[in-house]
């Protein structure tokens, strides 16, 4: 709201027109919030590639290193392959929150959460058995 606030006083300042403020209001409301989980994808991105990065042991011989890194580099791929709603449900819940929170982040409804980590975790597990 701070930088709605924000773009709103800079209009003023600018001597833009004031006709119709409360949908311009709007979309800049919407259009900020899409920049934004553009954003917050982009980091969970980037965090699930380094959290699966961490999960090799290197107590294991190289047979089964190499096993490992097969298998990560495959479930890195069906990663990268999710739409961009699924990763980000996917990361939200690996961070722990709940399906009702993830909704809220997002923007979605509750059933298309749930209908989302379903289909990813589904991808997950048919991945992890090839």
């Amino acid at each position: 709201m701070q930088e709605v606030f924000l773009a709103l006083f800079q209009h003023f300042v600018d001597e833009k027109p004031r006709s119709n403020l409360r949908g311009w209001a709007f979309r800049v409301a919407h259009n900020l919030g899409l920049k934004r989980r553009i954003a917050v994808s982009r980091r969970m991105e980037v965090s699930i590639h380094a959290d699966m990065e961490t999960h090799v042991d290197s107590a294991l011989n190289p047979e089964e290193q190499a096993a490992a890194a097969q298998r990560q580099t495959r479930l890195e791929s069906i990663v990268r392959a999710l739409s961009e709603q699924d990763r980000c449900c996917l990361a939200l819940r690996a961070e722990g929150l709940r399906y009702r929170e993830i909704a809220e982040i997002l923007g979605m409804s509750l059933g298309s959460v749930s209908g989302s980590l379903a289909r990813s975790l589904g991808r997950l597990t048919r991945g992890d058995k090839g």
